[in-house]
């Protein structure tokens, strides 16, 4: 066929030339460099997260100075027991660690917004009249090195975040997406969730909406390091779940783990 095209690019007059190209969009040349892209339906927002709630989460990564890590815990214990007293703040939190292994000195808070972003909203209008708020911020500013934030949706096939009694360790794993392909890591997890809930270790599933763009976290929970281990093992004896491994590692650019620490206050213990 290329030779084909080449003989007639030389041989052909002007006239010929541009009748052979006028037909192109029907014949093999437009097969060869044509790109067609289905067009998407809808944000990979609504067609993965769950449709029966508005809750929208936020999580928050917190480098403290190393010196002010005890005081920092108990402030937050403080000022978040305060907002979990007053009903009228329409946020929780799911639940607040300190890194143990990964980036150390390293706090991590899971909120969650009940009502979506007009929730939100509501929550930091009065967070930002609430003087007593406004001074553990300042007073927090002076332990911290850095702080950022995300916001996230929940996947639909993944459980309910709900408290539970301790001792347990967390491990929050991140995944960074390959741009555009949410929708198949979605796809390959709703199949593949069910190996990994049978020691209830899995604790919740979010993608971002806001801050760093697909991104990923599964937070589990595990008994101790040695039950982590023994419980992902025993997910490679389960048909179906090194499909999932195979099928998904293509889809990541990078990949994080944390094991993480329930502060005394977390609901999550």
């Amino acid at each position: 066929i290329l030779q084909q095209f080449l003989n007639t690019i030389c041989t052909a007059g002007r006239g010929g030339l541009l009748s052979f190209a006028t037909k192109s969009d029907e014949g093999w040349l437009s097969s060869m460099f044509a790109h067609k892209v289905d067009a998407r339906k809808d944000a990979h927002s609504n067609l993965l997260s769950k449709k029966e709630t508005s809750n929208l989460y936020k999580i928050q990564f917190h480098n403290v100075k190393p010196e002010c890590m005890e005081a920092y815990n108990k402030m937050s214990d403080e000022v978040q027991k305060e907002l979990h007293r007053d009903a009228s703040y329409p946020c929780e939190v799911i639940g607040s660690w300190n890194n143990w292994y990964g980036e150390q000195d390293q706090a991590v808070h899971l909120w969650r917004y009940s009502g979506g972003y007009p929730a939100l909203t509501e929550c930091l209008r009065k967070l930002n009249r609430n003087t007593a708020y406004l001074a553990f911020r300042k007073e927090r500013s002076k332990m911290l090195i850095s702080r950022r934030n995300q916001l996230l949706l929940e996947f639909s096939f993944w459980n309910e975040p709900a408290s539970r009694s301790g001792p347990n360790i967390y491990e929050l794993r991140t995944y960074q997406l390959v741009p555009g392909t949410m929708i198949e890591w979605g796809n390959h997890w709703a199949r593949a969730i069910k190996y990994r809930q049978e020691n209830n270790e899995a604790v919740g599933g979010f993608f971002t909406q806001i801050g760093e763009l697909y991104v990923v976290h599964h937070l589990w929970a595990y008994k101790d390091l040695q039950s982590r281990e023994e419980t992902r093992n025993a997910a490679w004896l389960k048909e179906g779940w090194d499909a999932n491994v195979h099928y998904t590692m293509p889809l990541i650019q990078k990949m994080e783990s944390r094991i993480m620490i329930p502060m005394e206050h977390s609901p999550l213990q």
